[in-house]
């Protein structure tokens, strides 16, 4: 019986040494492998990521921007274009300006913004009230061009005496008015026309290009 047994036992344990061999040599050839393969440095993962954020595109620069709020502080008449007659030019403080005289210069309501000289930057057209003291309330209308985002007094047109102007818009290059006034037979303190004026700038001259009537009840 203990002769049977050493052939067995023997041969189990050649088993086992066989197997561990087989085993020992699968995981040097893994780790063969994993030593093959060449490492990715940290330089190559940061240059993957910078190749792939998207580079911002570059925007242009907007035009600076003129406002009808900035008519509150901008200069009425120039050295070119004299305002009713001043040699100098007037300087608004909050749309308005006060003469040693008594006479007032007043910024009026309606304003609108849009390109006049086709330059591509918006300019600025607003309506003027000169008081001298008197009953008279003469009202201009009046361009300012753009001139990196400042108002500079370029243009105007005399509108007549208490006219008072309800809105103003721009258009296609052009200036368009609405405003009361009267007929030649009517006294000064009646309106009884609503006027809807066309004007174009060109230069320091602000020319009409027509006008309708309507008739007008107060």
């Amino acid at each position: 019986m203990r002769r049977k047994l050493v052939p067995v036992v023997a041969l189990s344990m050649a088993c086992l040494l066989v197997f561990t061999s087989a085993c020992s040599s699968g995981s040097r050839k893994k780790r063969n492998r994993s030593a093959d393969r060449p490492a990715t440095s940290a330089k190559d993962i940061d240059g993957d990521a910078t190749r792939a954020t998207p580079t911002p595109r570059r925007t242009a620069r907007p035009a600076d921007r003129l406002t009808c709020a900035d008519l509150r502080s901008a200069e009425v008449g120039s050295r070119q274009v004299r305002f009713r007659g001043y040699a100098d030019p007037i300087p608004l403080a909050g749309g308005r300006w006060a003469g040693g005289d008594g006479s007032t210069v007043e910024l009026q309501k309606p304003c609108a913004i849009g390109d006049l000289d086709g330059d591509g930057a918006d300019d600025a057209v607003g309506v003027v009230m000169l008081n001298g003291g008197g009953s008279g309330s003469f009202f201009t209308l009046a361009v300012w061009r753009n001139v990196g985002g400042d108002p500079a007094y370029q243009a105007q047109t005399d509108l007549g005496d208490r006219t008072p102007v309800t809105s103003v818009s721009v258009r296609d290059g052009r200036a368009t008015v609405v405003y009361l006034t009267r007929t030649p037979d009517s006294a000064m303190a009646e309106l009884n026309i609503r006027r809807t004026a066309s004007y174009q700038l060109s230069g320091t001259s602000l020319t009409e290009r027509g006008h309708t009537d309507a008739p007008y009840r107060s």
